[in-house]
């Protein structure tokens, strides 16, 4: 039985005999991922040891545009998706930090991606808008719009004061956080860290991109690459608040739900033939705006084992351009720029069990804020054979 009375089968429990370096559960790596895997373990009443080689969590977790993008996945991802949602909602509560039930807008510019949202529309939770409506909705300009779409589950928060507010949650929960500690290996319940070894129950690793340098044999058989993107956060001057993040034609030839079928073959084809500059960015036109008033804008893709460190400007001028005009606003005022790197595979994600006390994850996509916390919840339970967390535990 864990603490709140629920059966716990599959890993072997501490008990008070047991030093500082035991847990029930090890979890290597701080990033959304590795904290869904913490807070599933702390809800069942589990001890757990958080290993990170930061001070904090410092990736692809707070580099981001804080858009949960519920419901443009499709599959296995909008299933982790939707449990990821309730986790956020519940979080957000709990440890007190930013987010919104916002939805997600969709600005559509031309005939064709009226078609693919149409076609998504089909099936539900998806809400078609008139510019008029959009323009109460988002301050964008008149000329070229023709339309767009509201996407109802979706949710927004602040990344980085997210993931701290999260940690300091979970803190008080009893996660024990061993930040500014390297892990060197991990095997059949042993984790080698640079202060020393810990025993865990179950261990999970959760380190995004950087499993091949802890795992590579893994890395190598999943085809897990990094993905280094552009991105920037600007002063704005707008005449009304964006009410909800915003997704453009670029965005829908992205994400699950929007870029398959003859609809989005054709978007994408028009949009590179357009603009072959903005394709060679693989750009994903999008924006959040923060309660600050300031707002994220990107972004670009560069798949590579190691991307290049240096970010062309060429990128950043094309950001700032797309944003003038589309909003109705004068230049915005560059604040910071970042480049940002997460897993990238074939697949949406990377799921391995090496042995039967270890679980490897990792959101192999450019969704692992959406999706992070389910995909964390349903393999931990599913990998050690774990009772459903009770309803009303923290």
């Amino acid at each position: 039985m864990d603490a709140q009375g629920v059966p716990v089968t599959g890993v072997a429990l501490t008990t008070a005999a047991n030093t500082a370096d035991t847990a029930d559960v090890v979890v290597v790596g701080s990033g959304i991922v590795g904290l869904g895997a913490a807070y599933a373990a702390a809800r069942r009443g589990l001890s757990v040891i958080v290993v990170d080689r930061a001070d904090a969590p410092v990736g692809a977790t707070i580099r981001n545009f804080g858009h949960l993008c519920i419901g443009a996945q499709t599959g296995e991802a909008r299933r982790y998706a939707d449990a990821s949602r309730e986790l956020w909602l519940r979080l957000s509560r709990d440890a007190g930090f930013w987010l919104r039930e916002s939805g997600t807008l969709v600005a559509a510019r031309h005939a064709d991606e009226i078609a693919v949202l149409e076609r998504a529309a089909a099936d539900g939770g998806i809400r078609m808008l008139e510019t008029d409506e959009l323009r109460r909705l988002a301050p964008l300009r008149a000329e070229g719009l023709v339309g767009g779409a509201h996407i109802e589950p979706d949710l927004q928060t602040d990344p980085r004061t997210a993931a701290a507010a999260i940690v300091r949650h979970l803190a008080t929960l009893g996660v024990d956080f061993r930040f500014r500690t390297a892990v060197t290996s991990v095997a059949g319940g042993r984790v080698e860290t640079s202060r020393g070894s810990l025993t865990a129950g179950a261990v999970v690793v959760a380190v995004n991109q950087d499993i091949d340098q802890l795992l590579p044999e893994i890395a190598e058989t999943g085809g897990v690459m990094r993905c280094a993107l552009d991105m920037m956060r600007a002063a704005v001057s707008m005449p009304r608040p964006l009410s909800a993040p915003l997704l453009t034609g670029w965005s829908l030839v992205r994400y699950g739900r929007f870029a398959d079928g003859d609809a989005a073959t054709a978007l994408r084809e028009r949009l590179h033939a357009e603009r072959p500059d903005l394709a060679a960015l693989d750009l994903n036109q999008m924006y959040t705006q923060l309660p600050d008033g300031t707002l994220i804008i990107g972004d670009s893709h560069s798949v590579a084992v190691s991307p290049s460190p240096f970010q062309p400007e060429a990128a950043f001028a094309a950001f700032l351009a797309e944003a003038e005009a589309l909003f109705e606003m004068p230049p915005p005022r560059v604040l910071e720029r970042w480049q940002g790197v997460y897993a990238k595979a074939a697949q949406e994600f990377l799921i391995r069990t090496p042995d039967e006390r270890m679980l490897v994850l990792a959101a192999t996509t450019g969704i692992g804020m959406t999706t992070g916390l389910g995909l964390a919840e349903e393999n931990l339970t599913a990998a050690f054979g774990w009772a459903p967390a009770l309803e009303g535990t923290p």
